[in-house]
């Protein structure tokens, strides 16, 4: 299975650790922050052990649009995609808002119009 790194703001957190609920519960591992990130830990260091860890990274766009620690994480992951890693980025329209223009060609997973049918086209890309 998929080892997944969940990026999302904090105004979605409802919405980005219930898809993290669910994307573990069909036997993948995650790294969401709240479950990863301990009480004295180096947020960067976990934030950066999460993304070299990272097989995917689940870009979770916001109707309260984006966030500098966002965009770090999607953008290095981007970055080590085009450098050759093995690594893919799948942006989903959360609760609302696009996709940065530079991923304009690839097709999101519109959460907000159908949960349901959106968790299934992201669990069928993490296979």
């Amino acid at each position: 299975m998929a080892h997944v790194f969940i990026s999302h703001r904090k105004a979605d957190h409802v919405e980005a650790e219930r898809l993290a609920s669910e994307l573990r519960a069909a036997g993948h591992t995650l790294w969401f922050d709240e479950w990863n990130i301990q009480l004295g830990d180096s947020i960067v260091e976990r934030v950066n052990e999460g993304l070299e860890g990272a097989s995917y990274l689940v870009l979770c766009c916001s109707a309260s649009g984006d966030s500098p620690w966002m965009g770090r994480e999607w953008m290095s992951t981007l970055m080590r995609q085009l450098s050759g890693a093995r690594v893919k980025l799948l942006p989903v329209v959360l609760t609302g808002g696009r996709p940065p223009a530079i991923l304009a060609d690839i097709k999101p997973a519109d959460f907000v119009k159908d949960w349901s049918r959106a968790l299934k086209e992201l669990l069928q890309a993490l296979r």
